[in-house]
């Protein structure tokens, strides 16, 4: 059973039109859009089809206009998931502004969900009745019974004898022109809304992600600053030139190049300081090798002195034995 799948499940790729159709088959609706499902009622029936009798339907206001009236109705869907044990976070502040990327996104993990419970079969259920019970419910069930009313009586209009046809031949073609025109004239109008809702749909998707990427990237920004704030690497020069580029002005196009001029002259800097540390590093060597001489020239002449009789003695007679002019006697 679903409750929390990836962003790149294939649940997320199921269209619009495909939502739109699984909700107006299964709860004999006529939504036209996805957004209109953001008073959290849909969501709630969807849950009683699935769950028989889990859920409270006079609680749930289908005539929600404000947010209030909706954030209820998602309480109501909040304890219903509390009760299944279900652990689907619902961002209850970016649904009920009716924002068409949010609220698709939670159909199309409605549906993974409804399609993972029995295998997504829902049997013996009557979405009218249960709605009766529900604020508003009865006059959601209506909206959907004049437009089926309207195309049977279209389908079931009287056709005319053929013998009145002949007799009234002229009028009749004479009557048929402008009612087409009239009918075509009425078509365009409507063709060219749907394409207009169409386009305003889409806009609205992809203003819905271009945010969701700014908030992504911001949220980037801001974690570099923070870690650029820690007092171990706060005073490097690569910080200063990335504060540089962060706290950059609009339209600056030569930020880049000043920070990168920053990190050069300090490496030059430290070329420059180089010679100056390799000179006292040889001064040093040269006195410890001084010391290291004064230290053996003592060892040695403390030797000598500290030589025993015996020892001189020895020494003295290897030089008479030398034959030594010094020694005479």
């Amino acid at each position: 059973m679903a409750t929390n799948i990836g962003m790149m499940d294939g649940a997320y790729f199921v269209g619009r039109s495909e939502i739109l159709s699984w909700i107006n088959t299964t709860l004999h609706l006529s939504l036209s859009k996805v957004e209109e499902a953001c008073s959290g009622a849909v969501h709630c029936q969807m849950m009683d089809a699935v769950h028989p009798g889990m859920v409270p339907m006079h609680k749930v206001n289908f005539d929600a206009k404000n947010e209030y009236e909706m954030i209820q109705n998602y309480k109501v869907l909040q304890d219903i998931f509390n009760k299944l044990k279900i652990t689907k976070h619902i961002e209850v502040s970016k649904l009920v502004k009716g924002r068409p990327l949010d609220n698709l996104e939670f159909m199309q993990w409605m549906k993974r969900y409804c399609d993972s419970v029995n295998g997504g079969g829902i049997n013996n259920y009557n979405p009218l009745e249960r709605r009766e019970a529900s604020k508003g419910g009865r006059e959601s069930g209506k909206k959907s019974a004049p437009q089926q009313s309207s195309t049977k009586g279209s389908n079931a209009a009287p056709r005319p004898s053929s013998s009145h046809a002949r007799r009234n031949s002229n009028d009749v073609t004479s009557s048929a022109h402008p009612s087409n025109q009239s009918a075509k004239a009425s078509s365009k109008p409507s063709t060219s809304m749907a394409a207009y809702d169409e386009q305003i749909t889409e806009l609205k998707l992809s203003v819905d992600s271009l945010e969701k990427e700014r908030d992504f990237y911001f949220a980037k920004l801001r974690d570099i600053e923070i870690l650029c704030q820690t007092p171990e690497i706060e005073d490097s020069p690569i910080v200063a030139a990335i504060h540089k580029i962060l706290y950059a002005t609009d339209g600056d196009a030569s930020v880049v190049t000043e920070a990168q001029a920053m990190l050069a002259l300090q490496s030059k800097e430290a070329e420059a300081l180089s010679p100056i540390a390799e000179a006292s590093e040889e001064k040093s060597s040269c006195e410890i090798q001084k010391r290291k001489n004064i230290l053996n020239s003592d060892v040695d002449a403390a030797g000598i002195i500290t030589l025993s009789p015996r020892q001189r003695l020895s020494d003295a007679s290897d030089v008479h034995c030398s034959g030594s002019p010094l020694m005479t006697y």
